[in-house]
This record gives structure tokens, C-alpha cells and sequence, in this order.
């Protein structure tokens, strides 16, 4: 069944994609939950349409965020975190301090948009981070985690 995704969906698409999934999962947990509507011939134009509108406006917003990536892709963090004596952190550095050491050089990063390879970042030593600025557009930030 062809559907048109009214939000992000992870590992299936983004807003406003027309994807095919299969029945029961559109009927019974995308549209019932207003994730997705069934992509019928009228729902198809009025998509068209509106895809048409937005295209401009999209065109900005994605020149605004490759702007960002470049003033972010040289920036180097260093966020501070107590440690044993053998470098092992007390509790662990997640997205949450790398998005306000990130925020506090004055971009608006939410931590949703900032993913870690590893779980749990539990050593003093250095890291990359991908911060997702859009869709199309991620960039690697490297922090350093250095004992307090």
C-alpha cells in the first residue's frame, strides 16, 4: 500500500515521502495513529501541490543548514567530567552535554538532532559525535572528554 508519511518515521522515511509498506502496518498502526494517509489519485495532486510550495522554502532552509555545518565542522568541544584517578568517569557523557557545550557557541542544536556511535562514553578521551542539521545535511563534531 502506497501511503504519504505526515512525519518522520525512522527507517522508513520522512515527512511527506510516498513510500509502500504493507497493509496492516499502514491500517493498523501508520494512519490509525495519524502518521501516515493512504496516498489515493486526490491525495497524490493535493500532495504535488504542496510539495510545489514548499520547494522554495525548502531551498533555504537547506542553504542555512550547510552554512551551519561549515561554521560547526571545524569546532572542537571539550567538555569536562569527574573522574576516578584511572580515568574512568563518574556516570557517563551523553548527547545532552554535547548539545549545551554545542549551544553555549551559539547554535540552536536540540540533543535528538546529535548521535554518539558508542553507547556510553564512560573513559576520559576523544570522541567524534554526528550532529543531523537536516535531512541531508550531517556533520562530525569532535569532542574531548578531560577529567574536572
Amino acid at each position: 500500500m502506497d501511503i504519504i508519511l505526515k512525519q518522520d518515521v525512522e527507517n522508513l522515511g520522512y515527512a511527506d515521502d510516498i513510500v509502500t509498506v504493507k497493509d496492516g502496518y499502514a491500517r493498523n498502526y501508520l494512519i490509525p495513529r495519524g502518521i501516515a494517509v493512504v496516498a489515493t489519485p486526490s491525495a497524490r495532486k493535493m500532495h504535488d501541490e504542496n510539495q510545489r510550495q514548499r520547494a522554495h522554502k525548502a531551498a533555504k532552509i537547506l542553504e542555512e543548514a550547510e552554512a551551519m555545518r561549515d561554521k560547526i565542522a571545524g569546532t572542537k568541544l571539550t567538555i569536562g567530567a569527574k573522574t576516578s584517578t584511572k580515568g574512568k568517569i563518574f556516570g557517563s557523557v551523553n548527547t545532552i552535554q554535547i548539545a549545551e557545550k554545542i549551544n553555549e557557541l551559539g547554535f540552536e542544536i536540540d540533543r535528538k538532532q546529535i548521535s554518539i556511535r558508542e553507547d556510553l562514553i564512560k573513559e576520559v578521551g576523544t570522541y567524534t559525535a554526528t550532529v543531523k542539521l537536516h535531512k541531508e545535511v550531517k556533520v562530525e563534531v569532535e569532542f574531548e572528554i578531560v577529567s574536572e
